[in-house]
């Protein structure tokens, strides 16, 4: 089991856990995920790794609630245990000197964006990075962010914070004032899927995270098949990055979508027995 060392509420709905878990901490790479579990007969639900420290042997987990697993995940505190945690998972990002990134977050998307952000700029690139969020209290890492990055861009849909507007109308204002290289972009399919149409004007190249549609984690189930380039791929296995302008955005948000409905069911009545 892993103990969770400590807890931070982003959010109302967003929680930020500090786990012992020094074996992953010591080999986890920008990218990677882990498997969680909680109990024996325990979901199984795939989580970004958002940070690490070596010395200390920990691992930074930032959950949302969004189902049954994710809330009895925030409801855990300090000192508390994780039957299951299995990882690093997945494909890590492949991280080179490319001269200017833009980095695109949106909402809890900034939490696996923070160690690929890091990743880039200690690799000697310049790092623009553009933050996301329905306002201003949604918007979480910010500091951190700004730690690895040359200029961060705040977009809020209210106007809250930084200025009123969308991730791509803060995307377009750096590509249309200097050259970009490259562009990562985290978030909700549909933000990926609008940001990498944004790019895919100005033929820069993008690379997407979709590790919100992974289940099993290991390539088992074929529950995160996506279509990239016409081709079928995992997003657990051969993921969760992938270039932006090739994969079939509106295929994975129709898949996403599918089982909302049990999922809500299922959520009401784990809230209603609590």
């Amino acid at each position: 089991m892993n103990k969770i060392i400590s807890k931070e509420h982003f959010s109302e709905n967003v929680v930020k856990l500090v786990i012992h878990a020094p074996d992953i901490a010591k080999s986890r790479k920008p990218g990677h995920f882990v498997m969680v579990k909680l109990g024996k007969k325990g979901e199984r639900i795939p989580l970004t790794i958002a940070g690490a420290d070596t010395k200390a042997g920990t691992i930074d987990l930032v959950i949302q609630v969004v189902g049954v697993t994710s809330q009895k995940l925030t409801a855990l505190n300090v000192g508390d245990e994780i039957t299951d945690l299995a990882g690093p998972l997945g494909q890590a990002t492949h991280i080179e000197k490319v001269g200017t990134v833009l980095a695109a977050g949106g909402g809890v998307g900034t939490a696996p964006l923070l160690p690929i952000v890091e990743g880039f700029k200690k690799a000697g690139n310049r790092v623009i990075t553009v933050l996301a969020a329905r306002n201003k209290d949604l918007l979480i890492l910010e500091d951190q962010i700004r730690k690895y990055s040359d200029e961060v861009i705040i977009m809020t849909d209210d106007g809250s914070y930084g200025t009123k507007g969308l991730v791509t109308h803060g995307m377009e204002e750096v590509i249309k004032r200097e050259k970009v290289d490259l562009a990562i972009v985290i978030g909700p399919a549909v933000m990926m899927k609008f940001a990498a149409l944004t790019t895919k004007k100005f033929n820069i190249k993008t690379f997407a995270s979709l590790n919100t549609i992974m289940v099993d984690g290991t390539g088992m189930c074929g529950a995160c098949r996506i279509t990239v380039g016409g081709k079928t791929k995992f997003v657990c296995v051969d993921g969760p990055e992938f270039d932006a302008h090739q994969v079939d955005f509106d295929q994975m948000l129709m898949r996403l979508s599918a089982y909302k409905e049990e999922e809500a069911v299922a959520y009401e009545k784990h809230m209603a027995n609590l």
